[in-house]
């Protein structure tokens, strides 16, 4: 049986370039969409394309049989074109959405993250392709957006101490993902995946001092000042609001926990421990 062929999107980002990392340990034929320079595996094909220009995907997608999608804009304006232009092509579509869709978090118009996400899934059910609905929880590697700060003063300031996630290793989502592109096991399915424990913010930071063996703080700021450093390194409106607010309702209501990961791998989802091993490099 011939091995299908795979795009995946996003593949400079963690998530994406574990897909592609992945897909080429097992030998699938594996092609990365990339805007620019990209540091893949060797005999991976890098083809030029920009999601936000559908008409510079074609030779990307010609002879692709499926494509994991990670959509990179916070609103779904082009995305029908996006979608259209995969269904010329390929067969099968694995999008990368998020926990918010489906739950009551999409009912309320200042959730901008899960809005985008919640219309690419519609767009993803209704383009006629075989079709996969990751909803990951948080990631992981949100946490290297404190990188800079452990690396030069030791000290995380951020708001919500208190806030726990079960944040998923990228790798994880990778397996499914795979999982989703290479097998029909997943086809019509929308898996809620998590990782295998609720951790604060104030612990994952105690965490990384632990694997990088030097300890570090949380210093916990206000939302106030939280929004202020956001919009002054430059975050768009739209994300600054939705963020944030969404963040702080989880304080009293924590995303859930499963063993979804095990379930459709075989093997148990990492820890957040386990994450700051793999990432020791990026935080000294």
């Amino acid at each position: 049986m011939t091995q299908p062929r795979i795009l995946v999107t996003g593949a400079t980002g963690k998530v994406g370039g574990s897909v592609v990392a992945r897909l080429h340990a097992a030998g699938v034929p594996v092609r990365a969409l990339v805007r620019g320079a990209a540091d893949l595996p060797e005999g991976v094909q890098a083809v030029r394309g920009d999601l936000g220009d559908p008409a510079s995907l074609g030779a990307a997608l010609e002879g692709v049989d499926a494509v994991f999608l990670v959509w990179p804009f916070l609103s779904a304006d082009g995305a029908a074109d996006v979608i259209d232009a995969i269904g010329k092509h390929a067969r099968r579509v694995v999008y990368l959405s998020s926990a918010g869709v489906g739950s009551r978090a999409e009912e309320e118009p200042g959730e901008a993250i899960t809005l985008f996400h919640t219309e690419l899934e519609r767009l993803v059910e209704a383009s006629g392709l075989e079709w996969t609905a990751l909803r990951p929880t948080g990631f992981a590697s949100n946490a290297l957006g404190w990188a800079e700060e452990i690396r030069t003063t030791g000290v995380v300031r951020a708001p919500m101490a208190a806030l726990a996630r079960p944040l998923i290793h990228e790798a994880d989502l990778a397996a499914v993902a795979v999982r989703a592109l290479t097998t029909d096991t997943l086809i019509g399915a929308r898996p809620l995946l998590t990782g295998p424990e609720l951790v604060t913010q104030e612990r994952q930071v105690a965490l990384i001092g632990e694997a990088i063996g030097r300890p570090l703080r949380f210093d916990e700021t206000t939302l106030d000042e939280a929004v202020e450093r956001m919009r002054a390194a430059g975050w768009p409106a739209d994300l600054v609001d939705a963020v944030l607010p969404a963040q702080a309702k989880m304080i009293d209501n924590p995303e859930p926990v499963n063993d979804e990961v095990e379930r459709l791998t075989g093997t148990p989802a990492r820890s957040f421990r386990a994450w700051a091993q793999d990432h020791v490099a990026d935080f000294r």
